[in-house]
């Protein structure tokens, strides 16, 4: 039994072969006696045995078991008894391309953020504001905010999520996109203190009258007598009313000045001398207070002098459209006289009334934002920023992103300088604790933590060098307009150094209002404070001038490397002298424009033939006997030959003799023999120009007003 079994577990597994062998199309290796043997066996013949008692057909189903095996080696196949090998694919032989490969276009990848508005649009922001609102103000997607949020630390689900005016500002710099903080008037509102500012013309009295409110002598300390920083204060007056005051530099290079003090103030005080009436800087204070929408009230001061017409100041001031009460305007005039006291009382009054009528109130609660009017470096305090409270109230140790520059607030003084705790709307006080310098007319903004003052700055950083590196290349394409126009021209490097950061600026506008088309001004450094050795480097780098503007003399280590390095260190304290002297030095540097112009003419009264001359001497010439009516001949000029007014023949002089001498030089009145080379057409009568060529410098001009130009 068990040998049958046996048996039928070899026929089986013959079978399986054997449909192997015929799904593989290997069917013709097959004898049919192997076939028979086959059936024997299924049939359950009982075979012959061998003399190996073995059945024989035994070995021939073995022998068919194993020849499957050899048949798939014998082919050289790879695959795996069982599995259907995959087809081979037939080889296209590639075809020679003739035809150069065509050019794909360059498809530009997506960018992340998606702006709508341009970079250099400004959007308004608040705090408060929801993801939707800066979305649609900036054009950006509000998943993008999201992304920006999740970078910054801050998780904002929802469109409708509200967030800070600071975490606003910081996702706005990062798309690129510039803002103005609008900050609600929320809170409890309280009467304050009016803002006045005291603009006018340069010497007409300004200063004189804030010492005469305020009882002091600001005046004598000024440097030439004129004010050259805004200065803030408070004044008590005799009505017990507190008005805070700021005093503008009337001088046409502190422009920038008295637009910053015209934007912080409530009421200006146009102060106009009744002697000398109204200046272009009157002109320019009124417009701008204007463009502020600040009210004017009219001071005419110096009424006690012999020559004072205060009619005349009300004349000039209505024909410029101020529209006074005496014309039946709005605009209240008082005349007063700072020197005599007089008029002060009534000063007062109309001040105190404008404000009454304005109802000036102010938040007083919730954080502050300040306006800075001045910043300065001081040696043993650091930076300092002299600001002017707007809302709320400044506490000293608030963390404070002022402009681009952050701190903590280490002390707060007032004008006194008293150190005081808190400052309320209007009052003006001295910022102590930055880490940098920031510019005058930033504005002061409290946040809430020291790593949120710091991104904000990094921020602003940020995006103040993008605007430094376009102005760059703005000014880069209009030099480069300029030397396509003039062919010469020279630069100028300057490097600034002045006390504050609001003289800083001045000085750097009024020298680059110096460029002209022969010289390039370019400052390459401003800095507050003292000149060091650091600036001393830079110029020897480039050659540079420095100047110093209301500065204390370097010590004598660096005027004596200055000296050795050939270095020009102009130092002064009024503005005057500054921009005089510096325009001189751009004067003397100017390579001038070389011009054609007639030095001197004369009369032909004779004319003289000398012939036979031998071949080395040359062949006969003429000689213009004549008499030098204007000017002087040079033997180095050319010769213009003119009859009746027309140009007939124009050259060189080849000789000039007087009294058979020859000459260089002959002046106006004197007679001399004149030969022009290849001119033998003299007749007498005509009339013979001497031309020159000559280098014009550019002129400096100051004008009555302050203002300097140079002029070529």
């Amino acid at each position: 039994m068990a040998w049958r079994m046996l048996r039928r577990k070899d026929f089986h597994t013959g079978l399986v072969n054997l449909a192997f062998r015929k799904d593989h199309g290997v069917k013709k290796h097959f004898s049919s006696g192997t076939i028979g043997n086959l059936a024997q066996v299924y049939h359950g013949d009982r075979p012959k045995r061998s003399a190996s008692c073995m059945p024989s057909n035994h070995f021939t189903i073995r022998n068919f078991h194993a020849g499957v095996y050899m048949l798939a080696w014998s082919r050289k196949r790879e695959d795996v008894v069982g599995l259907k090998a995959p087809k081979k694919e037939k080889r296209v032989k590639k075809e020679n391309r003739t035809q150069p490969p065509v050019e794909a276009p360059y498809i530009a990848p997506k960018p992340k953020t998606s702006i709508k508005s341009l970079p250099d649009k400004t959007v308004e922001i608040f705090d408060g504001m929801t993801l939707l609102d800066l979305s649609k103000r900036t054009g950006a997607y509000i998943s993008t905010l999201q992304g920006i949020l999740a970078d910054l630390g801050e998780k904002v689900e929802s469109e409708f999520d509200s967030i800070s005016i600071d975490l606003a500002e910081l996702v706005s710099m990062e798309l690129g996109v510039n803002t103005r903080r609008m900050h609600t008037g929320e809170g409890t509102n309280e009467p304050r203190p009016a803002v006045v500012t005291v603009m006018g013309h340069v010497d007409h009295g300004k200063t004189s009258l804030l010492d005469a409110l305020r009882q002091t002598s600001v005046a004598a300390k000024e440097a030439g007598g004129i004010t050259q920083h805004i200065g803030a204060f408070v004044v008590e007056m005799p009505s017990g009313a507190s008005i805070t005051f700021l005093d503008t530099p009337g001088h046409a290079a502190f422009s920038a000045m008295r637009a910053r003090g015209a934007a912080v103030t409530d009421i200006v005080v146009l102060v106009v001398a009744a002697d000398d009436g109204v200046m272009p800087q009157t002109l320019e204070a009124m417009s701008h207070a204007k463009a502020s929408n600040v009210p004017i009230v009219v001071a005419i001061n110096k009424c006690d002098k012999s020559g004072a017409d205060p009619e005349r100041v009300r004349i000039q001031l209505g024909s410029e459209g101020l529209l006074l009460e005496d014309m039946g305007g709005d605009v209240q005039v008082v005349e007063i006289s700072a020197v005599a006291k007089s008029g002060l009382d009534k000063l007062e009054e109309a001040l105190l009334l404008q404000a009454e009528m304005m109802d000036l109130k102010a938040r007083i609660d919730g954080p502050a934002q300040a306006f800075v009017v001045e910043a300065r470096v001081d040696r043993g305090r650091g930076p300092l920023a002299t600001a002017i409270v707007k809302y709320g109230t400044l506490v000293s140790g608030q963390h404070i992103v002022v402009g681009a520059e952050w701190g903590r607030i280490r002390s707060l003084r007032d004008t006194a300088g008293n150190i005081t705790q808190s400052a309320k709307p209007a009052m003006p006080i001295e910022i102590e604790g930055l880490r940098g310098l920031p510019m005058a007319g930033d504005d002061v903004v409290v946040v809430d933590s020291e790593e949120r003052a710091r991104m904000l700055s990094h921020g602003r950083k940020k995006q103040q060098e993008k605007d430094r590196l376009r102005k760059i290349d703005e000014g880069m394409a209009e030099e480069l307009e300029i030397k396509e126009e003039t062919p010469e021209r020279v630069e100028m490097p300057i490097i600034v150094k002045a006390d504050v950061q609001g003289s800083v600026q001045a000085v750097t506008d009024a020298l680059r209002s110096l460029n002209s088309a022969q010289v390039f001004v370019n400052v390459v450094h401003v800095g507050v404070g003292p000149i060091s050795e650091h600036d001393i480097d830079l110029a020897q780098a480039c050659g540079a001038y420095i100047v110093g503007f209301n500065i204390r003399s370097p010590p004598s280590t660096i005027t004596q490397a200055a000296a050795r390095a050939n270095i020009k260190v102009l130092l002064h304290k009024v503005i005057y002298h500054l921009l005089e002297e510096m325009g001189r030095a751009i004067v003397e540097k100017a390579p001038g424009t070389a011009e054609t112009q007639v030095s001197g003419e004369a009369e032909v009264l004779n004319i003289f033939e000398l012939k036979g001359r031998s071949k080395s001497k040359g062949s006969d010439i003429k000689i213009a006997g004549c008499r030098i009516t204007d000017g002087h001949f040079s033997k180095s000029g050319t010769m213009r030959l003119l009859r009746s007014g027309d140009v007939v023949f124009e050259g060189p002089c080849a000789s000039l003799k007087r009294e058979k001498q020859d000459a260089e030089t002959i002046e106006k009145g004197n007679d001399c023999g004149l030969v022009i080379q290849d001119c033998d057409d003299f007749q007498v009568g005509d009339i013979i120009q001497c031309l020159e060529q000559v280098i014009r410098k550019p002129k400096f001009i100051s004008t009555q007003s302050g203002s300097v130009r140079i002029e070529c």
